[in-house]
């Protein structure tokens, strides 16, 4: 309909007062997009075509399928679950970790290992349904269609880090080595101190796929974690500061093929 009426989606999100991002998930059925009547009324009237709303109404009911996030309603923080579904929306993702390896990448030993520290009061059927989370999540990188493409940089700390024991220990680190092409993984040295002058903490950069290759649908967002709180930093200025600071800590860390060797060596002296 927006097609034939010879409007871009730009020109279609400005005119219900939506995102363009928006405006492509309810033209593509992305999955989790929240429908409104308004903006159904106001593309079709936009287009000149009032006798589809009913149809489209009723495209929006069938459409409403839980996701599988919704099947551990209590296993998701409601504000990791926003970051989830743009995870799981994105195309890239940047990644600085100088604590542990991050979830997407975590065996289920060392998973498992974190979480009975960090949930002590859980049963072990919910530790095995956040494990479950983590492993649904970790197919956006297997996937034969379009696998997320993801820069890492681990700080050599989280090499260094004993998590569940040596065995754990050595084969995660093999399991980071082994990762697909898709994934590429950088060590930061220990020597190189604190190339930014300060201690980021972590943080991911996550960045949407573009229209035709124009402009992103959807503008990037870096997510940020803390200890009692994560947050989403959106402002043009605030992105690109985060994405000079991972270039620099990119420039100083070991290239993908020595970062692979450092950590075959260190699962080695784990278990030798």
């Amino acid at each position: 309909m927006r097609q034939e009426a010879g409007l871009s989606i730009e020109v279609a999100a400005k005119a219900i007062k939506r995102g363009a991002g928006t405006v492509h998930r309810l033209e593509t059925g992305a999955p989790n997009v929240v429908v409104r009547d308004e903006d159904l009324k106001g593309l079709c009237r936009l287009y000149q075509r009032p006798e589809m709303l009913q149809f489209l109404r009723t495209l929006a009911a069938q459409g409403k399928k839980p996701s599988w996030l919704d099947e551990y309603p209590n296993q998701i923080n409601p504000t990791f679950n926003v970051y989830l579904q743009m995870e799981a929306a994105a195309t890239h993702l940047t990644i600085y970790r100088p604590d542990m390896v991050s979830g997407l990448f975590q065996i289920p030993e060392y998973a498992r290992a974190l979480d009975r520290a960090y949930f002590p009061m859980d049963s072990v059927n919910e530790i095995e349904q956040r494990f479950t989370v983590r492993r649904k999540r970790q197919t956006l990188i297997t996937r034969d269609l379009r696998p997320l493409r993801i820069d890492l940089v681990l700080d050599e700390a989280v090499v260094g880090r004993c998590v569940g024991g040596p065995k754990v220990m050595s084969t995660q680190l093999r399991h980071l080595a082994n990762l697909p092409p898709n994934v590429r993984v950088r060590i930061l040295p220990s020597k190189c101190g604190f190339p930014l002058g300060i201690s980021t903490g972590p943080f991911t950069i996550l960045d949407f796929a573009a229209e035709d290759g124009a402009r992103p649908l959807e503008p990037p967002v870096v997510y940020v974690e803390s200890y009692t709180g994560n947050i989403y930093l959106e402002r043009a200025d605030t992105v690109r500061r985060y994405r000079t600071a991972f270039e620099t800590l990119r420039r100083v860390a070991l290239d993908v093929p020595d970062s692979r060797r450092l950590l075959r060596q260190a699962a080695k002296e784990y278990t030798p």
